[in-house]
């Protein structure tokens, strides 16, 4: 089994530094995805800030090489009241970039005890009263549709937290989403990259979860052996479609698991209707090839 990629938010095309000084190194390999989804976007803001290191030293007053390891993942992982005084100089949302920080913070087995020390000398907004309306209107557009393709990969827990963080990445991205080609493509880019990040990954492919298994196909069945010889069918189409490239793998999941139009799929991607088709045709010769009859409950364009 091989590790599946971390969640990389898009990356903006933001001024250099204004000044030389080092360059920042890359995020350490041993950095977790839940650690990763804040730090990414941290970082993403230094970059555009055109600040050295040593000008985000004297402003969070914190030595250079401990600046360089929280920007890197390296060393122990950050106090929150740390992270506070760098997004403040960074411009950053407190609440989006706090709750990604906590559950890194949990996840990298830190108690809640010490969780709530690391804080506790700094003031957080403990709702999110601050967000963009924009931002919270693509999120309620879009929910429920992020939802579904979740659930085709993780369970009803994870795809909850998997959707919550994505908006609480795209909240922390929302300036450079909205200043991308397309915020739909730019949040879809987003949601994939949290739900991939822990997905199941068998030989470097990702695997469908059980709800995907709630096909039409299944609930049609009506004995045991039909029921069994369905059952093998579709595990033989999930593989398939798991080998397809990203963009096609996206259009089959959305259309013939989650059910949604042609249109619908078109608007949720942020990429044209003739983009959806063209994915689509491919894909499925891809599967009738490898995995016939084809897919079951077509729905309608």
């Amino acid at each position: 089994m091989t590790s599946p990629t971390t969640p990389t938010p898009p990356v903006s095309s933001g001024r250099p530094h204004a000044r030389p000084g080092r360059k920042l190194g890359p995020i350490a390999d041993s950095v977790g995805s839940a650690h990763r989804a804040w730090l990414e976007p941290v970082r993403e803001a230094h970059l555009a800030s055109g600040q050295t290191l040593g000008d985000l030293s004297l402003r969070v007053t914190l030595a250079k090489s401990k600046l360089s390891e929280l920007l890197r993942g390296t060393g122990l992982y950050p106090r929150w009241e740390i992270v506070l005084s760098l997004a403040a100089v960074l411009d950053l949302p407190d609440w989006p970039l706090h709750r990604l920080w906590r559950q890194a913070a949990l996840e990298a087995h830190k108690s809640r005890e010490w969780v709530e020390r690391s804080g506790e000398r700094t003031a957080l907004t403990t709702s999110p009263a601050a967000q963009p309306l924009d931002h919270a209107a693509f999120c309620e557009l879009v929910e429920q549709h992020y939802l579904r393709y979740a659930r085709c990969f993780l369970d009803d827990r994870l795809s909850a937290l998997a959707v919550a963080d994505s908006f609480a990445i795209l909240w922390l991205c929302w300036n450079n989403a909205l200043a991308s080609p397309d915020t739909r493509r730019y949040g879809w880019d987003v949601v994939r990259a949290t739900v991939m990040s822990r997905t199941h990954h068998l030989d470097g492919r990702p695997e469908l979860g059980p709800a995907a298994f709630d096909t039409v196909a299944l609930r049609a069945a009506e004995t045991d052996e039909s029921r069994e010889s369905q059952l093998a069918e579709t595990l033989r189409l999930f593989r398939a479609i798991s080998h397809l490239p990203a963009h096609q793998q996206d259009v089959i999941v959305l259309r013939h698991l989650c059910g949604l139009t042609t249109r619908q799929t078109s608007a949720l991607l942020g990429v044209s209707l003739a983009a959806v088709r063209s994915d689509e045709r491919h894909a499925r010769r891809f599967l009738e090839t490898h995995c016939p009859p084809t897919v079951e409950g077509n729905p309608s364009p």
